[in-house]
């Protein structure tokens, strides 16, 4: 008995591309990139030169930062 792959890779490409779309799309990995509002991407240009520098905020600073977001 051929496994369901084996099986698969007989098909013509396009109608496997297909089927591994499908299959992403079910599970949830074929979402569109998540876009930076412009106040977070200049966050993120900020905490670059900061990380190199080695600062990094501290665990009181992580604590406050989840209890005001609920975690």
């Amino acid at each position: 008995m051929n496994s369901p792959f084996a099986t698969v890779s007989t098909f013509p490409d396009n109608v496997q591309d297909e089927l591994a779309h499908v299959l992403l799309r079910s599970v949830g990995a074929e979402r569109p990139p998540y876009e930076l509002t412009p106040e977070e991407a200049a966050d993120v240009a900020a905490s670059i030169p900061e990380a190199e520098r080695g600062e990094f905020a501290t665990d009181e600073e992580v604590r406050a930062m989840w209890a005001k977001h609920g975690r």
